[in-house]
């Protein structure tokens, strides 16, 4: 009998990775199309993506990048660049790009802080109103 209980506590779940939450970000089609461009710096298919792969994949594109930009480039990152690390990477600058699409900027260029606030408590206004 202690041995179904203690099978009962072992078959807990575990707590769900928080990156795991990047995958919803993107439909079926987009993270395809992340994956390879994945693929394609990936140059020695290791699985991540390191330094030389961003130096091979400029270089391929013409370009002669130095060390200091490409550890600049790597330090980005808060670890090892696997796909799924790409993936979140990508997903929170295009989660940034989006933000202000919807800011309210006058024809003087000047912000409305009050119908910003507005925006992000309620939603912003359909084009037809």
């Amino acid at each position: 009998m202690s041995s179904k209980r203690a099978k009962a506590k072992t078959t807990k779940k575990q707590p769900q990775r928080a990156t795991s939450s990047v995958f919803a970000m993107f439909d079926q089609s987009q993270i395809q199309e992340f994956k390879e461009a994945f693929n394609m710096i990936d140059q020695n298919r290791d699985g991540f993506i390191d330094k030389e792969d961003l130096h091979d994949m400029l270089a391929s594109l013409g370009k002669n990048p130095t060390d200091e930009y490409l550890e600049g480039m790597m330090s980005e990152a808060p670890g090892p660049i696997n796909f799924t690390m790409f993936l979140t990477m990508f997903g929170e600058k295009l989660n940034g790009t989006d933000m202000y699409r919807e800011a309210p900027i006058d024809k003087k260029g000047n912000f409305n802080y009050v119908e910003f606030t507005r925006i992000l408590k309620h939603g912003a206004k359909d084009k037809d109103d």
